[in-house]
């Protein structure tokens, strides 16, 4: 009798030991985002970290991406009110983060420490920009300036400089041949005109921005046409262009120019695990996995420079990396270089709404195709 007891508390004790097991599984079998992040990015993203899952913990991941432009995303995640229909948020700026922080509607990211101090608090003078939260919530995980594109065929028939300031946007010649995204649409055109009204501050920067207007040929419905406009040669130029969406223009084979100019605001891609998430292990497991050289690798062979000094972008010649390398000036780590940056979070925070609203009176109110 004794013997039968033992025997069936050694079953239990198993049993219990492979329902923990079980419960504690590493990861989930699921992981959906929401992003602004243009698909280039965010399905290579995904696969790579699904055949890294299956790799390391034997878990088929089922990925999925919502996409949509950060401020409809940042809508519908305050419209979900906790329940999200997403496990992570990913890119725009990171001002917007930080209110979703203050409405509660994010987690703390709790990756593993190593991880977190391998990226550095802060890049960029005179105002330095925050590549990851203070308070946990959010953390960058690739960086990517906003600049200008052109196509060099159309501005060599136009007869003037090829753009490398934002200034070369506003000759005359460039009327109606200039594209952009309205910065109600866009976080990256929304965070460039914030760079145009700290550096000319707010009555000359409106003029400056009154004055792109006018040469602008086409307000696109999303940011990531604006390349492909300018590549297509039905515009001459772009304004607020995230790199790697020009980049993408350029693996297809079509003629297109992309630089930064001084001041171009350098977004760390913030992402953040969403209050509520169903998936929360595979979603933490996601932003370790983007942040190792293997996820780093990722975004440098697409036109996107590290997080973390630790890596540079390079690879064999011929490579895509060399190829985004040489496209964006020779840059392979944005912590080789001087980072100027005007770009004040806190004003962009609370002028946030104000401008937009700007935009519609005395832009979009107004705007008429040239």
């Amino acid at each position: 009798m004794r013997h039968v007891a033992i025997l069936a508390l050694a079953v239990l004790l198993v049993a219990g030991a492979r329902g923990t097991a079980w419960a504690q599984a590493p990861i989930e079998g699921e992981l959906a985002l929401i992003t602004p992040v243009s698909k280039f990015i965010h399905d290579a993203a995904l696969k790579a970290f699904a055949e890294y899952a299956k790799e390391k913990w034997n878990v088929t991941v089922k990925v999925s991406a919502i996409p949509a432009g950060t401020p409809v995303a940042y809508g519908r995640i305050v419209e979900w009110k906790g329940r999200p229909d997403a496990d992570i948020f990913w890119g725009g700026e990171s001002a917007l983060f930080e209110k979703l922080a203050a409405q509660k509607l994010l987690q703390k990211v709790e990756i593993s420490r190593e991880v977190w101090d391998s990226i550095p608090a802060s890049i960029g003078k005179p105002r330095a920009i925050p590549l990851k939260d203070k308070q946990g919530f959010w953390v960058g995980t690739a960086l990517e300036p906003y600049g200008l594109v052109y196509h060099p065929k159309k501005i060599q028939r136009l007869g003037i400089a090829e753009p490398t300031e934002w200034d070369d946007l506003l000759h005359q010649k460039l009327k109606g041949e200039v594209a952009q995204c309205a910065p109600t649409r866009s976080s990256s055109s929304n965070a460039t005109y914030e760079v145009i009204l700290s550096i000319h501050g707010e009555d000359k920067g409106w003029d400056w921005l009154r004055k792109l207007a006018a040469n602008t040929g086409f307000f696109t419905a999303r940011s990531r046409d604006v390349p492909t406009v300018v590549a297509k040669g039905e515009y001459s130029a772009g304004f607020a262009v995230p790199s790697y969406m020009a980049f993408e223009e350029k693996l297809a084979g079509f003629e297109l120019k992309f630089v930064a100019p001084k001041n171009a605001f350098v977004t760390p891609e913030p992402m953040a695990i969403l209050a509520g998430s169903r998936n929360p292990k595979a979603a933490r497991a996601f932003i370790e996995f983007l942040l190792s050289e293997r996820g780093q690798k990722v975004f440098m062979e697409r036109g996107l420079f590290p997080i973390t000094p630790k890596y540079k972008v390079q690879g064999p010649p011929g490579s895509t990396a060399e190829m985004a390398v040489e496209f964006t000036g020779g840059v392979r780590s944005y912590f080789d270089r001087d980072v100027s940056n005007v770009y004040d979070e806190d004003v962009a925070q609370k002028r946030s709404e104000a401008l937009k609203q700007k935009f519609r009176t005395d832009i979009e109110a107004t705007w008429k195709k040239p």
